[in-house]
């Protein structure tokens, strides 16, 4: 039985659909859709992206075949990005795409993972990309260093010296060439002493507690090595030393053994002023030592830099912030759902699949502020289709809309749904609960709530990093050209902004009626247009100029449409000016 399908029996088995209003719900393990395993978070430009293996559903082994990418802006709801990278990627490995580990560097991405060999072993290979999303592509088609061993983990000193960690049941380093695709000396065996890694006992040929799993990093001035400790099953240990390769001591157990999967693997960022320790178990309906589940909790170093101990949890980690519903959010973006899959959609990005009478899925902290009155999804069906209940705090919680989704004629034949929405103000618990007939109802791309007439475009791309909480500051709103007879008029206003970019929005609104209208403005000092959605981009020089896309450029008189961009740099200042004919 799918995980899907498993996860939403479980939950109708013990009660948790029929939660009342306001009732808590755990939000660990962080995905439910699949099962991942092997953690390794990445913090970029004010997210966190979280790189994972695969456990295929199922599984009586370590049956791995692709490795998949989440992120979030508030450590509760996250969006999945799909796999960017799989075993094919690599044309000279046949199987075992498991743990691996991601760093940036110069512009660029990359993944370090353990496969197989065709016709050899285990090897370490290295997948690049441009964007911490991918695609991920072989860098140098072939393996970077091979010796039988597993779990590589990168890390760059503050010197600027990149350092490759890898092993079980040895534990190994090499320093990488600032190319982060080649080497400097040869592999070297970090010396497993009982001083520096715990004794383990009854196991001669392994005398230290240093089973596999390496993840190694420097703060205040002190390295850590954390690792999962003596097999079978593991728990979570660490050590220090005053440098990247030693001399290391033993400190003791972060995270004991328990979460009903006999294999744990960690990973360790600090984020938005918090510390939060990944892992993962075997706490999702079918899970256990192959069909695993990343997990995280927030924590606080104790005053002498060492570690608390960490107990696993099923309420996770808390949000940072509250989610923006009024920038348009993918259906991906979810705390909790059941009874879901996803899937690449064909306007690209991700879409939420498999959709049945009953599933939900969960978004946490919503930021309605004083009330949406719409709300606005693009959705497809090759069936009858079905219904969104948008309902607050839980699966019975009360409804403040509901949209209805017709038959589109295909699963990847898009449309735009609009339905009124009443009572949604404060900040809630989303629930998106899904109704209808038998089998399949439809799949889900977007969402987005409004506050003024029901939006009427609908986006044809989806921008690859989408920024989920809201704003720290109010959103801004540049200058606006009142629209003329036969012109048009165009508004913007900033509606979400990170470390080093943001997220604007443009409101073309037409005097008379016009077939076709254009923005022009100009980029200041460091800004740079990454995407556009609801238009076409051009540049020449500082001026940017959007264009209507094929099926929103007619707008009837004082009719308006919007359109949205992802930059870097900071919000402009500069005017909009709109151009209709």
């Amino acid at each position: 039985m799918p995980i899907r399908r498993l996860l939403a029996a479980c939950l109708v088995l013990v009660g948790i659909l029929a939660l009342s209003p306001g009732a808590a719900r755990a939000d660990n393990p962080i995905v439910q859709t699949i099962y991942t395993a092997d953690p390794a978070p990445l913090v970029h430009d004010g997210r966190v992206y979280l790189y994972t293996g695969h456990d295929e559903d199922g599984s009586t082994y370590f049956t791995m075949k692709d490795w998949r990418v989440f992120s979030s802006a508030d450590m509760v709801n996250w969006t999945d990005h799909g796999s960017p990278m799989s075993l094919a990627t690599f044309s000279w490995a046949e199987a075992d795409a498991w743990a691996g580990h991601v760093i940036a560097r110069n512009g660029k991405f990359y993944w370090y993972v353990p496969v197989k060999q065709r016709g050899g072993g285990m090897v370490i290979g290295v997948g690049v990309a441009d964007s911490p999303t991918g695609p991920f592509r072989d860098a140098i088609g072939r393996p970077l260093v091979g010796n039988g061993e597993i779990d590589p983990n990168v890390w760059i000193d503050s010197s600027g010296q990149a350092y490759l960690y890898w092993g079980n049941p040895n534990l190994w380093f090499v320093r990488l060439n600032a190319d982060m695709i080649s080497y400097s000396g040869s592999p070297t065996k970090i010396a497993l002493t009982t001083a520096g890694f715990g004794t383990r006992t009854g196991n001669a040929s392994r005398p230290t507690l240093y089973e596999e799993g390496p993840w190694v990093y420097q703060r205040n001035g002190l390295y850590y090595n954390v690792f999962a400790a003596e097999c079978c099953s593991e728990f979570i240990g660490y050590s220090t030393a005053p440098g990247p390769t030693g001399p290391w001591t033993y400190r003791g157990t972060i995270m004991p053994r328990q979460g009903g999967s006999f294999t744990n693997h960690a990973g360790v960022i600090d984020f938005n002023g918090g510390s939060y320790f990944f892992y993962h178990n075997g706490a999702l309906p079918g899970g256990g030592g192959f069909t695993r589940s990343v997990a995280v909790e927030k924590f606080t170093y104790n005053a002498d830099g060492t570690f608390p101990t960490i107990n696993m949890t099923a309420a996770g980690a808390p949000q940072i912030g509250t989610l923006n519903p009024y920038t348009r959010q993918e259906a991906e973006t979810i705390a909790w759902g059941s009874g879901v899959e996803t899937e690449p959609a064909g306007e690209g990005g991700m879409n939420v699949g498999w959709i049945e009478n009953g599933d939900y899925i969960k978004v946490k902290g919503v930021g309605f502020g004083t009330g949406a009155t719409s709300f606005t999804a693009r959705a497809a069906s090759a069936t009858s289709g079905g219904r969104i209940e948008l309902r607050l705090d839980g699966t019975s919680g009360p409804v403040v809309g509901t949209c209805t989704v017709t038959g589109t004629g295909g699963w990847q034949t898009w449309s735009t749904v609009s339905c009124p929405v009443s009572g949604a103000t404060g900040t809630h618990d989303l629930y998106l609960r899904f109704t209808g007939g038998s089998g399949t109802l439809f799949n889900l791309n977007w969402w987005q709530f409004g506050t003024g007439a029901q939006p009427t475009t609908q986006p044809t791309t989806q921008p690859t990093t989408q920024p989920t909480t809201q704003p720290t500051t109010q959103p801004t709103t540049g200058p606006t050209t009142p629209p003329a007879a036969g012109a048009c008029g165009a508004a913007y206003r900033t509606t979400s902004t990170w470390s080093g970019g943001f997220q604007g929005e443009v409101t073309v609104t037409a005097g008379a009626a016009i077939t076709n209208w254009s923005v022009r403005w100009t980029l200041g000092s460091g800004q740079v247009v990454n995407q556009v959605w609801n238009g076409s981009l051009t540049t020449s020089g500082p001026t940017a100029t959007v264009a209507n896309a094929s099926y929103n450029g007619a707008l009837a008189a004082n009719a308006s449409t919007t359109f949205g961009f992802l930059a870097s740099g900071t919000p402009p200042t500069a005017s909009f000016t709109c151009s209709g004919s």
